[in-house]
């Protein structure tokens, strides 16, 4: 195999609509141990009646529903599999010679899909096999060769074939890097209950990386065509965070189990304010928003003084409540990670891309849409991403977390 003995591969994010001084690694760069980096993009999808908190919602709805119903989380169903407002996307390669896909990243599913898009639907070629089975309802699948970067080549990955989608915008499917259980039940065919290994798994098994580990590094912008961050398969690279990475273990209660699950609790302000007990919840990249169970975000609100606004579903604040916001305090473990006021607030530059008022304050907590006590209480999403790193050791079923260059970054 190309490149036998990589330790690293990292993918590098690219934006559509955000730029800052602030940059995670931004070169296709080889270290030691060695890792490969690609240009990934962040896209704004203003399509569609929901604003950006029913669309995250959603989501949440199909994860917590995942166990009843795992067709729930594909995106030929009423409800999306990503929030499609806000996404990231990679560019990888399939088939030999391969076909280019801009694929959203995704730790919340495990299935990688393409096709989603008619003028650049899934492309047989010499090391496309046909598996006869049906992913997630309406996707043949395949086996095919996948190319992550320059010699960096995964063979005989399972692909999902899209002969419907619904909801995707500019984008061509889904690369799944949660935990590999989430693949269980999503075929139909002579495999029905057999896992689907994700991208992240096969490099892995087939030696191009040590470790099965996927370390994620976003960071906040606010305008223009820029590297937003970087995701690096085979271990983390300690040149994104600030020592130390901090782990835990997944948690024990369902569903959050099943996914990037953590426990965590939540506290407003130096007074250390109980916003959520300590619950179970999980760690998404497909949610753009921080969300936390509905009787959280309540006292949330009565200490921001935040006022809902009916066009994009956030809370707004007034400037000289701004001026008074504390942070938000995450408690996983036995770390505490600082939301500062400036990162609990949407890009006021980015305001009209998610259907916001120039100049308007807008809050990035909102609510999961429903009470705690589901077992998935919260989901850290994109917003809490672009705050701290993030790891993902399926091999040793833990999450990591630290600080970054851009935890009291103040740009929004």
């Amino acid at each position: 195999m190309p490149f036998a003995g990589l330790h690293l591969v990292s993918l590098l994010f690219h934006i559509f609509a955000l730029s800052v001084p602030l940059q995670c690694t931004v070169a296709l760069v080889v270290r030691e141990p060695p890792f490969f980096t690609l240009p990934v993009t962040r896209r704004f999808n203003m399509t569609g009646t929901a604003n950006l908190v029913q669309l995250d919602q959603a989501r949440a709805k199909a994860l917590l529903a995942r166990s009843q119903a795992v067709s729930s989380m594909n995106g030929t169903t009423g409800v999306p599999a990503v929030n499609q407002y806000v996404n990231y996307a990679v560019t990888i390669g399939v088939g030999t010679p391969p076909n280019n896909y801009s694929l959203l990243v995704d730790t919340g599913s495990s299935n990688t899909w393409v096709g989603a898009q008619l003028l650049n639907p899934y492309k047989e070629t010499s090391s496309s096999k046909p598996t006869g089975d049906i992913v997630s309802g309406t996707r043949n699948e395949f086996n095919d060769t996948v190319t992550i970067a320059p010699g960096v080549v995964i063979e005989n990955q399972g692909i999902g074939a899209a002969t419907v989608s619904k909801g995707f915008k500019q984008v061509d499917g889904i690369l799944g890097i949660g935990p590999v259980d989430l693949t269980e039940g999503t075929l139909a065919g002579p495999n029905t209950m057999s896992e689907i290994p994700t991208v992240r798994d096969n490099l892995f098994k087939q030696g191009t990386v040590e470790e099965n580990k996927v370390g994620i590094c976003f960071f906040p912008t606010t305008s223009g065509n820029l590297t937003d961050g970087v995701i690096t398969f085979g271990g983390v690279d300690s040149t994104n965070f600030k020592e130390p990475l901090y782990y835990v273990p997944i948690t024990s209660t369902a569903p959050a189990n099943r996914y990037v699950g953590i426990d965590q609790s939540i506290t407003y302000g130096s007074p250390g304010t109980p916003v959520l007990p300590t619950t179970a919840g999980i760690v998404d990249t497909g949610t753009t928003l921080t969300l936390i169970a509905s009787d959280a975000f309540a006292t949330y609100q009565n200490v921001t003084g935040g006022v809902p606004d009916s066009t994009t579903g956030l809370l707004t604040i007034t400037p000289a409540q701004f001026a008074n916001l504390q942070s938000l305090w995450f408690h996983i473990g036995n770390s505490s990670y600082e939301l500062t006021p400036n990162a609990q607030i949407w890009p006021r530059s980015l305001n009209t891309a998610i259907g916001g008022t120039a100049g308007t304050i807008y809050l990035i907590v909102n609510s999961l849409g429903s009470s705690s006590g589901h077992g998935l209480d919260f989901i850290n999403g994109m917003t809490f991403l672009q705050r701290f790193y993030h790891a993902y050791d399926a091999t040793n079923n833990r999450a990591g977390f630290a600080t970054t260059d851009f935890t009291n970054a103040t740009t929004n």
